[in-house]
C-alpha cells in the first residue's frame, strides 16, 4: 500500500448526511460527499492484510485492497477497471449496501472499519464524471438469443456480462421504465434516478437491448421464447408481500409497502399517477409495521409528504449496540442500525405484535391493538408468546406493511412453465443454476428469497457463467 501506516494516523470519517431540516423537503439523495483529499486519505486507512476478510464478507468478492490503493493514488481508472473485475454496478452498491465488507474489514474489530463502501461510489462517480466509463460492445457476436425476464440487479447483471461476451442478449421487464425495485423500491434520497440512466445508457450502446412494458407470462408467453431463444434466465424477484393475518386487515388506509413505495417513486419520476390511487401521508399518524430496510425506506417517505408522526414496530427483540460474544467478528453485527430515515423523526419499538386493527366505523383504520412479545428457548427454536396484560392502542390512519417477502410471484410465468419450487415457494434450481425446464435457468431473489442487491448482483453474474458453460 502507498501509505502502509494511514490507519495509524487517520481516523474514519464517513461522509455523514444533508442537513436534517433541507433534506427532508426533498427526495435529493441524503449522503454527502468528500473532497478528493479527504477520501484518498481514507482510502489510505487500508491496511492491505494478508488475509483481507472484507473480501471474504463481500457477496461479489471485491478485491478492496488493490483499488483501495488506487483511490489513494488518485488512480481512478485503476480504481474502477479493479471494481469492474467482481461488481458490475459499483455505483449502485456504493449507495445503498449495507457494507459487509465493513463488517468483515480488520480495522472493525476497533469499530473502526474503512469507509469502502463510500469509497466505492466516489470512484463509480469519479470515473464517469473522468470519462473512464465508455461503451465496450463485443469484438464478436456468437449469434447466441437469450431472454432475461427481469431488470433488477441480477437481471441487469447477467444480461450484462453474456452481452459483453458476444450473445445477443433481450431482457424483457413489466414496468415502463428498467431498473426492477432500484428504480421503483428503493426512494430516490437513497439512489438517485439519474445514476441508473447513466449506467443503462452505457449498456444500450454495447448492444444490450431492454423490452419495457412486457409482462412475460402476461403479455408474451414464456412457451414462445422457448421457441425464440437459446436459453432463458428468469430474474423476477421475490415480489409476493407477506401479509398480515389479523382482525381488521380489510380496513381501508392499510397498504404494502411496496405499493406505497413505487407509487411515490413513480412521483417523483413524474408519471402520473390515479389520484383515487394515490397512499399519501400527509397529515395522518402513520405506523410502520417492520423493521428492516423496507420499513426504513417508509418512514423516510412518510415525513417527506407530511406525515404528522410516524411510528416503527418490530415483533423481534432490539438488537444490541454493540456485537456480542456469540457475534464475533469478521461476522457480520447483528447490532442496532439506525437509518438516515430514522434520524428525521420516527419512534421504534421492539417486541411488539399487533393483534388487531380497529376501525372508525366507516371502514378506515383508526389504531392498531399491539401486546408485548416475548421470546422463549425451546431447545434452540424461539418461539413467541404474548406477554398478559401489555395491550396497548396506537393511533393511526395509515398503516405500512414491511413484513418482507414470502417468495417470487407463482401466477404467470412460474405456473405456466410448471417450474418446480422449493419448500419455501422459491424457484427450485439445480447446482448449473438450471430450473426444472430444459434451457432455463434462475438467478436472484427468486431463487434465495428476498436479500440485498449486492447478493442479487453476484447472483446475476453466477447465472451469466452457468448460461455461457451451457451455450458453449
Amino acid at each position: 500500500m502507498g501509505n502502509p501506516k494511514g490507519f495509524m494516523t487517520i481516523g474514519r470519517k464517513p461522509a455523514g448526511y444533508r442537513p436534517l431540516h433541507e433534506r427532508i423537503k426533498d427526495y435529493s439523495e441524503v449522503e454527502q460527499v468528500l473532497d478528493d483529499k479527504d477520501r484518498r486519505d481514507q482510502a489510505s486507512r487500508c491496511m492491505d492484510c494478508g488475509v483481507p476478510f472484507c473480501q471474504w464478507g463481500c457477496p461479489v468478492t471485491n478485491n478492496m485492497p488493490e483499488w483501495q490503493d488506487a483511490i489513494y493514488r488518485g488512480d481512478w481508472k485503476t480504481a474502477i477497471e479493479g471494481l469492474h473485475v467482481t461488481n458490475n454496478f459499483p455505483e449502485f452498491t456504493g449507495r445503498i449496501c449495507p457494507a459487509p465488507c465493513e463488517h468483515a474489514c480488520t480495522l472493525n474489530v476497533h469499530q473502526e472499519p474503512v469507509t469502502i463502501r463510500e469509497n466505492e461510489r466516489t470512484a463509480s462517480d469519479r470515473a464517469f464524471e473522468l470519462g473512464f466509463i465508455q461503451p465496450l460492445p463485443p469484438e464478436f457476436r456468437t449469434n447466441r438469443k437469450i431472454a432475461v425476464i427481469g431488470s433488477g440487479p441480477a437481471g441487469l447483471a447477467c444480461g450484462d456480462l453474456l452481452n459483453k461476451w458476444g450473445h445477443y442478449v433481450t431482457i424483457f421487464e413489466k414496468d415502463e421504465l428498467p431498473g426492477g425495485l432500484l428504480r421503483f423500491g428503493i426512494p430516490d434520497f437513497k439512489l438517485n434516478k439519474s445514476v441508473i440512466d447513466r449506467r443503462l445508457n452505457i449498456l444500450y450502446e454495447e448492444g444490450l437491448q431492454i423490452k419495457i412494458n412486457c409482462h412475460v407470462g402476461i403479455d408474451i408467453k414464456g412457451t414462445d421464447l422457448l421457441k425464440e431463444f437459446d436459453a432463458i434466465v428468469l430474474a423476477i424477484g421475490a415480489m409476493q408481500p407477506r401479509d398480515l393475518n389479523v382482525e381488521g386487515r380489510e380496513l381501508r388506509g392499510i397498504h404494502f409497502a411496496m405499493d406505497f413505495l413505487t407509487q411515490q417513486n413513480r412521483a417523483v419520476a413524474g408519471i402520473q399517477i390515479d389520484e383515487k390511487e394515490r397512499i399519501h401521508a400527509a397529515g395522518k399518524h402513520v405506523l410502520v409495521i417492520g423493521g428492516g430496510d423496507t420499513g426504513s425506506d417508509c418512514v423516510g417517505t412518510s415525513i417527506r409528504q407530511g406525515a404528522k408522526s410516524v411510528t416503527q414496530i418490530e415483533i423481534l427483540p432490539k438488537p444490541p449496540e454493540q456485537r456480542e460474544l456469540n457475534n464475533p467478528w469478521p461476522y457480520w453485527a447483528n447490532t442496532l442500525r439506525t437509518s438516515s430515515s430514522h434520524l428525521e423523526g420516527c419512534e421504534r419499538e421492539w417486541c411488539l405484535n399487533t393483534t388487531k386493527l380497529i376501525s372508525d366505523n366507516k371502514g378506515n383504520v383508526k389504531a392498531a391493538e399491539v401486546a408485548k412479545a416475548e421470546w422463549i428457548d425451546e431447545n434452540g427454536n424461539f418461539k413467541m408468546i404474548e406477554k398478559s396484560g401489555t395491550k396497548k392502542i396506537i393511533r393511526t390512519e395509515l398503516i405500512l406493511l414491511s413484513l418482507g417477502f414470502e417468495h417470487c410471484i407463482h401466477e404467470g410465468l412460474a405456473k405456466e412453465l410448471k417450474l418446480e419450487l422449493d419448500l419455501r415457494g422459491n424457484i427450485k434450481t439445480n447446482n448449473q443454476g438450471m430450473t426444472s425446464q430444459s434451457k432455463v435457468f434462475a438467478a436472484g431473489d427468486a431463487v434465495s428469497g428476498a436479500s440485498l442487491v449486492v447478493r442479487a448482483i453476484a447472483a446475476g453474474r453466477k447465472a451469466a457463467d452457468n448460461v455461457h458453460d451451457y451455450l458453449k
